[in-house]
């Protein structure tokens, strides 16, 4: 029953705060049986793959409504795929940390059943606000698909944040959680985005990397939560009060970036002088 080495799913699934019916089943179309599938799979990638190491999950609302925002790190989804495994296999009690999915992929028939099934939706900012007024944890990538598409040379920077999330955190008075994401760079080096191609497939791009797949290579991942960022407003402030909400925002998850690579260097200093 989807017990494997250690990650009991069965349990931490039953453990999720979610109303789900008799059918095992939420108000959203999350499903227990999808998430025990889902959990198992990204278990394995999360604890033996990638080995993630997740730093201040005290930060995180043990329940209530937030927002975890971040950085996008790697040339597809590992960042939001880890955040969703750490929320669930390493905060205690666990929650389901729910995204807003890429229009893309919800126009793929396996991947936008799953998506859903696995509380992943599309998008639309009504979804958004109205899974924080069910006092959900909303998963958060302000640079959208511009932060995937960042070059191995690229990938402890930040591009431009929406503005979005923002007005959705003060219309809905919810805490922002920010976080650092390190080392999805590394798992996927990308050198170049193929365009053309990825519109072939149906996507925004493929990521190419030196040994031109784009599959990821077994690097040790990290997430750092900082402290939850609380703003006062209404969401219809004028822009340049948003921005300036949004550049502070910005500006602690650089810091948590920073932060963590300095913690990693000095850890790798200590290591190599045993």
């Amino acid at each position: 029953m989807h017990r494997m080495l250690g990650l009991d799913v069965d349990e931490r699934v039953a453990a999720l705060e979610l109303g789900f019916n008799g059918l095992g089943i939420d108000r959203w179309g999350v499903s227990k049986k999808h998430l025990k599938v889902f959990f198992t799979a990204l278990g394995s990638l999360y604890r033996y793959y990638f080995r993630v190491k997740a730093f201040g999950l005290e930060h995180v609302p043990p329940k209530g409504r937030g927002m975890l925002v971040g950085n996008h790190s790697g040339g597809v989804a590992i960042d939001g795929a880890m955040v969703l495994a750490s929320m669930f296999f390493d905060l205690n009690p666990p929650r389901l940390a729910q995204g807003m999915a890429e229009k893309f992929l919800n126009a793929l028939p396996v991947s936008s059943t799953w998506s859903s099934r696995t509380g992943q939706l599309t998008g639309l900012p009504e979804h958004a606000e109205a899974l924080l007024h069910d006092e959900r944890l909303l998963m958060v990538f302000p640079e959208g698909a511009r932060g995937t598409a960042k070059l191995y040379t690229e990938r402890y920077s930040l591009v431009d944040f929406g503005t979005g999330f923002m007005r959705l955190a003060l219309k809905t008075k919810s805490p922002i959680i920010p976080f650092g994401f390190l080392g999805g760079g590394a798992a996927i080096p990308t050198i170049f985005n193929a365009v053309a191609l990825g519109k072939l497939l149906g996507v925004p791009y493929i990521p190419v990397t030196p040994y031109l797949v784009s599959l990821p290579l077994p690097v040790n991942l990290e997430v750092h939560y900082g402290e939850p960022m609380h703003f006062e407003g209404t969401g219809a402030e004028e822009d340049s009060v948003i921005g300036g909400y949004v550049e502070q925002v910005k500006r602690r998850i650089a810091m948590l970036i920073e932060n963590g690579r300095r913690e990693r260097h000095e850890a790798k200093h200590r290591k190599d002088a045993r």
